[in-house]
């Protein structure tokens, strides 16, 4: 098979509508967010609108629910990790490399300081062949 077609973009196989949760939001509400819009990741913007960082469904359980604090008194800035993200126009094979390179599953995508989308496994498993997805969850997968 073929891989991605060159000239497509972050943009073309993003989810769109990503929304960021505020950086003071709690726990609890970033996750009654990630249930509405069924997701398992939301990007994090600071005071100025800027996406911060990200938080998934797993770092609310693993570092809140299973350390033993309240997600209820603990907010998304707390446990957001610093943003890999890339450029709307950024190629496709642009953005699987950055999120091998820092084995990512799931990349914001930007226009400008604009948070426009989100690339998440099953955005790449609806454009990508499949050789090129196995290669992708291979890599990304494995540990160095």
């Amino acid at each position: 098979m073929e891989k991605a077609q060159s000239h497509e973009t972050a943009r073309s196989v993003m989810s769109a509508g990503a929304e960021c949760i505020g950086a003071h939001e709690t726990l609890d509400r970033a996750a009654q967010l990630m249930r509405s819009h069924d997701v398992g990741a939301l990007p994090v913007c600071g005071p100025d609108d800027r996406v911060t960082g990200i938080i998934t469904d797993r770092d609310i359980i693993v570092k809140c629910v299973a350390a033993g604090h309240d997600p209820s008194r603990v907010t998304a800035g707390d446990l957001a990790t610093g943003v890999v993200w890339i450029d709307a126009d950024a190629s496709v094979e642009e953005a699987l490399s950055r999120m091998e390179q820092h084995q990512i599953k799931r990349l914001p995508v930007m226009d400008g300081h604009r948070l426009v989308g989100m690339i998440s496994e099953s955005d790449l498993a609806r454009h990508l062949p499949d050789d090129q997805l196995a290669e992708f969850v291979h890599r990304v997968y494995a540990r160095p």
